[in-house]
């Protein structure tokens, strides 16, 4: 036994020194090299402590301090091996993430939870904060059941599948009451982390947008565009619980949009109320499928 364990040991020597050595002469692909070889390290560990008992990865880490000093700690070889736990479950290892970003997510045990967050990093570029921040906000929880079936059945998505709820909106003054325009107001001093809760391809087109109604005029509180889904989306600001007015209000700001500005080659608008409470009844029953309601939640 102790001739396999220092067998073990001495493929994880090699396989740093190697590391150790490419850290010196090849800056250009040290984080994609870092990965390979923590991958290789967490393979060789992958059963180790449960075959020969708990204290071996403490003796490679004591052995590999001498080696190469302090950084091979313990607590490094177990991240190392859960890391390779992780990436044994993910189809495919993305190029794009670093060990750092890896390292975020090595609390997370759903694996379809760590597949989500992979393809943010490459969809959206990610560095390792932003990683952090949404993961933090528990944005992958925040999606829709149905958002989250699609994404495990590699099925495609719409407009809305990602529009998180509730929607976390940054109450940058402390406000204690909250009016429509105050939360509006809150939307728009930070609008890009807003247009993000919505999800990928929105653009901001105007507030307060002046639409006229056989004989009055009506204010859309948000006028937004979404880029990859070619059409216009309609966003109305409730601090109270949703109801039926609301959708009627939304779908007929929708129908006047779709009658004077889209184009041809628009798809049909898109409404969002976002509301103090949900009600799932007045949006069960609200014959218009293109209106979904989401929470508000001040952050």
């Amino acid at each position: 036994m102790l001739e396999e364990i220092d067998k073990i040991y001495q493929q994880i020597e090699n396989k740093i020194l190697n590391h150790e050595i490419y850290q010196n002469i090849k800056d250009y692909s040290k984080a994609t090299e870092k990965i390979k070889t923590y991958f290789e390290i967490g393979k060789l560990l992958k059963n180790v402590d449960i075959k020969y008992g708990k204290g071996v990865i403490k003796e490679y880490s004591k052995r590999l301090t001498i080696k190469f000093g302090k950084k091979y700690t313990s607590s490094l070889l177990y991240k190392i091996k859960q890391f390779y736990s992780i990436i044994e479950k993910v189809p495919t290892m993305s190029g794009k993430l670093t060990w750092s970003h890896w390292y975020e997510m090595l609390s997370i045990s759903d694996v379809n939870k760590i597949i989500y967050y992979v393809k943010q990093c490459e969809i959206n570029n990610l560095d390792v904060r932003g990683l952090r921040n949404k993961i933090k906000s528990k944005e992958y929880e925040r999606l829709p059941e149905e958002t989250k079936n699609k994404l495990i059945n590699n099925e495609n998505s719409n407009v809305v599948d990602f529009v998180k709820n509730p929607i976390i909106i940054k109450n940058s003054n402390n406000y204690k009451i909250v009016s429509e325009k105050i939360l509006q107001k809150l939307i728009l001093e930070d609008i890009s982390t807003f247009l993000k809760e919505l999800g990928n391809g929105f653009t901001y087109i105007d507030n307060e947008y002046k639409i006229k109604l056989g004989d009055r005029y009506n204010y859309i509180d948000l006028l937004l565009y979404n880029i990859k889904y070619r059409c216009y989306v309609v966003i109305e600001l409730k601090v109270t619980e949703l109801n039926s007015n609301h959708t009627g209000q939304i779908q007929k700001y929708m129908n006047y949009i779709d009658k004077n500005i889209k184009t041809i080659e628009d798809n049909k608008t898109v409404g969002i109320i976002i509301c103090k409470q949900e009600n799932k009844y007045v949006i069960k029953y609200c014959s218009d499928d293109r209106i979904i309601a989401r929470k508000y939640e001040l952050n």
